[in-house]
């Protein structure tokens, strides 16, 4: 190492570090020391320090104009990785005692309706009530980024070509078929022909895109021919439902999660009927996190409970 990186981690103030990550996820200045509880001077001077430290400008800040730079982006990244690793700290610690104690991350896409992973939770409650959970919820891209960058303990999402560095297991599949609000004019209407559906405004999923994990979502909405360009789009399944029952346009949801809706009558489905997409949802890991005792426990006893069961005990039609 040349004598200026050998001295680079000594000189570091890391506080920097967290100022900056929090900074870039905020992406706002004032935001930023709203969330730290400091004063906005106060974070504009660490974020300088830490650009006068590293020797690159990390961040681009112009009116209407905040961009994180190629440096500032790789910087991101291994602060991420760092504070993955640091908040993994008390529950290691935690091995040394008798009962299992311990706290568990998971990052959970919108409306995840999986009866056997609602089980292992319980399950998981009932025998190691010392260990806690936190379970928030993001779109699948931002989930596969938090658990890449050791930042949660699981997720539970779709899976594309970014997460090929994750261990990625199916927990269940979905279908998913297209439906109308009750303001729509075929609402409960009988044999609707598919060909009443050309052109007929929708929206969709961010991730109904090609190469996504709902293209086969977007490839429904063209076998109807519904309008190329929508009228809306969510990366959560609840905005998305809503969209629909607003009657902003037709859309795609899993099957058993809009049942209920259906029956309710807040929701109809709509042909096709047949050869609907099936879409499956993983519970992601990363092989590079030293996992926990609970963290452990918790991933062998979904091996024991949901992935020992065959794939057609967990696919909701």
């Amino acid at each position: 190492m040349r004598p200026y990186e050998q001295r680079f981690p000594w000189n570091l103030d890391w506080n920097l570090l967290r100022t900056f990550m929090v900074v870039v996820e905020q992406k706002s200045i004032t935001k930023a020391a709203d969330f730290l509880g400091l004063k906005q001077p106060t974070v504009s001077a660490a974020l300088k320090r830490l650009e006068e430290i590293t020797g690159h400008k990390l961040i681009v800040r112009k009116p209407n104009q905040f961009r994180v730079t190629r440096a500032g982006d790789i910087l991101y990244y291994e602060c991420s990785t760092i504070f993955g690793s640091v908040s993994q700290l008390p529950s290691l610690l935690d091995r040394g005692e008798d009962e299992l104690r311990g706290h568990i991350t998971l990052v959970v896409a919108s409306h995840v309706v999986c009866p056997q992973f609602d089980e292992v939770l319980a399950q998981y409650a009932r025998l190691h009530d010392k260990v806690t959970f936190s379970i928030s919820v993001a779109d699948s891209e931002e989930i596969v980024s938090r658990v890449g960058q050791n930042r949660a303990s699981f997720g539970v999402c779709l899976v594309n070509n970014s997460a090929e560095t994750l261990d990625a297991e199916i927990l269940y599949r979905e279908y998913f078929a297209l439906y109308c609000g009750p303001n729509h004019r075929l609402f409960r209407q009988k044999d609707i022909d598919v060909a009443e559906l050309i052109g007929e405004p929708s929206v969709s999923f961010q991730t109904e895109v090609e190469g996504g994990a709902l293209e086969p979502v977007a490839n429904l909405r063209a076998r109807v021919q519904a309008a190329t360009r929508w009228h809306g789009v969510s990366s959560n399944l609840v905005e998305v439902r809503r969209m629909i029952v607003a009657n902003i346009g037709i859309g795609a949801l899993p099957v058993h999660v809009a049942r209920r809706d259906v029956e309710r009558g807040l929701l109809y489905q709509l042909p096709p009927y047949e050869n609907l997409p099936l879409v499956d949802v993983f519970l992601v890991s990363n092989p590079k996190r030293r996992a926990s005792d609970a963290e452990a426990e918790f991933l062998r006893l979904c091996t024991e409970r949901i992935f020992s069961l065959p794939l057609s005990e967990r696919t909701f039609k």
